[in-house]
């Protein structure tokens, strides 16, 4: 089953800190990497800063878009005006068969702020419990999707995937 999950981490550099656990993890077989975005938003930038993955496995299979997509929609539309309710409004109902919900996709966007950083993550043969313990006392917060492998499926074929 393939999960997607959000980390939001009280300061910028928390998410970086992640990935080196989350690739620990990896290596002690607790879960397996499809695919990962690093958001930092240092104070007084207008814009985060992304940094994606491209894990070789899932490389062209579809992965990269829908993170690109998310990261892009949630992040870079204009947070006022009509414009950016829209594209919200297309992404969810995009991305709501694959249970991905706009309350969500949201709560997200409301909850990664200046200041903050997030790791989006899409594994698969995950342990998230053991992976949740590890990562205890970072000052995170967990916004979780699991996906069956028919949402998967719809997810992929919603962004262009093979």
């Amino acid at each position: 089953m393939t999960a997607f999950t959000v980390w939001k981490f009280d300061d910028p550099d928390g998410a970086d800190r992640a990935v080196r656990l989350l690739r620990d993890a990896e290596a002690d077989g607790l879960v397996k990497i499809d695919d990962h975005a690093v958001i930092r938003w240092p104070a007084g930038q207008q814009h985060p800063d992304t940094k994606h993955g491209h894990e070789e496995t899932w490389k062209g299979v579809g992965w990269g878009a829908v993170l690109g997509l998310l990261v892009g929609t949630l992040f870079f539309i204009p947070v006022m005006g009509g414009l950016a309710g829209a594209a919200l409004g297309a992404l969810a109902k995009a991305t709501e068969d694959a249970g991905i919900t706009k309350e969500q996709l949201e709560r997200i966007r409301n909850e990664v702020t200046e200041g903050t950083s997030a790791l989006f993550i899409l594994t698969e043969q995950g342990n998230l419990d053991r992976l949740g313990e590890r990562m205890r006392g970072w000052h995170s917060t967990l916004i979780a999707t699991n996906l069956t492998d028919g949402e998967r499926e719809i997810l992929l074929q919603v962004f262009g995937g093979a």
